[in-house]
């Protein structure tokens, strides 16, 4: 199969060549550590934890880079606000951001450079660029000259005579024109600073990525990525500086995210919409908000409501059940099989190659519950054990698995998920999950004794508990009725 990637760049749909036979090199912009983790940086990182299992689901060795930026004007604003210094600032948002992450199931990337540690790289790239003529600088500050690359906004699609034309941009005196962008920033007071040619300072924002990627990738790499919102003038600025310094393409594939807004407003700090990925992880299973944002294709927009988690909550407790009605299942094995050939895989394939199109990936992961609950059905009412049933069912089970790794669920035993989900909803409605049992084990024996009305009296008091129960071959499970 071959996968076709959307790319930013060309804006359109091409075939996906790595460099190199068998290898994807990926860098991601990380987040700017001043605060908590959103559910626009969570859905940014969950597409390109997904894309990267994919990838490597199709046998790629993938490299990925993804950067902390530690080093910021907003940082700096904060740090001083709070009176502590940068890197302690840092250090704690650094470590909130994998704590959500790792609740997410995120699996961490090869390689998380900090821009702190990469000054001397970025200084590296500043010096060729002047010694090149597409930077200058001034009073301890150096400006790349936008004029001076030809190409400036190819990836956006905007043209600089046009920017100019309608330019609303902060007055700098010193800059020769108002989109030339700062690579190397003076030292103020009270902000941290650096040695350099030009005197102390630090790194302007865009130049950070290019020397980050540089280090770990080389001059030319497959994949770049991030939100939306970093094409320009972020990623377009990292496109005219690094493609200045090498004279090669900087990446072969430009893929970007769309938003998050909030019940159908975009989400902004203004209007005190920002969800915090540790304050969502309070109410929604963590699987729950991984299915969520997959449920669209990743460049549209997602709307974020109740509604929408409390749906595909729903949706994962489906998937739950279902494998643990596969592991009750009596000749049924829950080892692993082969799934590479089975018909939900190859669809889940062909959705996926198609620029990892998740919403419809899962929307076959969802046909394939549907077909092994029909083949459960067809051995629950057999007298017989059917092994053409029993194979689908494996082949099935282990395409399901397969899947989830995918998309990043089905982390916890079957079991463990209905335990804990019975607990709380019980809990909710203060019912002692222990004496749910013992009434299914009575209403049971009250069955094998051939006393109905004693049977009938318990199933109607478990109803009104909002239990119901299900007499099965291997026999009787519970659920909660929502």
């Amino acid at each position: 199969m071959t996968i076709n990637v959307y790319n930013t760049l060309s804006r359109k749909k091409e075939k996906f060549v790595p460099l190199t036979s068998n290898t994807v090199n990926m860098y991601v912009c990380g987040p700017t550590v001043y605060d908590s983790c959103h559910i626009g940086h969570a859905r940014s990182v969950i597409v390109f934890d997904v894309i990267v299992r994919y990838f490597k689901a199709q046998s790629y060795q993938v490299k990925y880079v993804r950067n902390f930026t530690d080093v910021d004007d907003k940082i700096i604003r904060r740090a001083n606000l709070l009176e502590i210094d940068t890197k302690a600032l840092a250090d704690k948002y650094i470590k909130e951001f994998y704590d959500d992450m790792d609740a997410l199931n995120v699996d961490r990337p090869d390689q998380d450079p900090r821009v702190t540690d990469s000054i001397d790289h970025i200084i590296q790239l500043i010096i060729r660029l002047l010694d090149k003529g597409y930077a200058y600088h001034i009073d301890g500050n150096v400006y790349f000259a936008v004029e001076s690359y030809s190409e400036y906004g190819k990836l956006s699609g905007r043209r600089l005579e046009e920017m100019e034309a309608g330019a609303r941009v902060d007055i700098d005196r010193q800059k020769r024109n108002p989109f030339d962008f700062a690579l190397w920033k003076a030292s103020k007071p009270d902000e941290p600073f650096w040695d350099s040619p030009w005197g102390s300072g630090r790194p302007g924002w865009h130049i950070e990525c290019s020397a980050m990627s540089w280090q770990l990738l080389g001059e030319t790499f497959d994949i770049h990525g991030g939100g939306k919102d970093l094409i320009f003038p972020h990623h377009e600025n990292e496109i005219a500086q690094s493609e200045a310094v090498f004279d090669k393409p900087y990446s072969k594939y430009w893929m970007h995210n769309g938003f998050v807004n909030i019940n159908q407003e975009k989400m902004s700090k203004s209007k005190g919409n920002f969800l915090m990925v540790k304050d969502i992880l309070k109410t929604y299973h963590p699987e729950a908000v991984r299915l969520f944002l997959l449920s669209n294709h990743y460049r549209s927009p997602i709307d974020f409501t109740d509604q929408a988690l409390k749906e595909a909550t729903m949706r994962l407790d489906k998937i739950y059940t279902l494998a643990h009605r596969v592991e009750l299942t009596e000749g049924v094995s829950s080892e692993s099989q082969l799934f590479e050939d089975n018909p939900f895989w190859n669809r889940f394939c062909q959705a996926m190659d198609d620029d990892f199109n998740t919403a419809l990936g899962i929307g076959f992961l969802f046909d394939l519950l549907r077909n092994t609950n029909r083949l459960l059905d067809q051995i629950q009412a057999s007298s017989s054990t059917d092994m053409s049933l029993i194979s689908q069912i494996q082949s099935n089970y282990a395409t399901l698995y397969a899947m989830g790794g995918v998309i990043g669920i089905l982390t916890q035993s079957p079991d463990d998920y209905i335990a804990s989900k019975k607990s709380e909803t019980l809990e909710e409605r203060s019912v002692d999950p222990q004496a749910v049992d013992e009434l299914v084990a009575q209403r049971t024996q009250a069955r094998q004794s051939k006393d109905w009305a004693v049977a009938d009296k318990i199933r109607q008091q478990l109803n009104e508990m909002g239990v119901q129960v299900e007499d099965r071959p291997e026999g009787a499970v519970w659920r909660i009725v929502k």
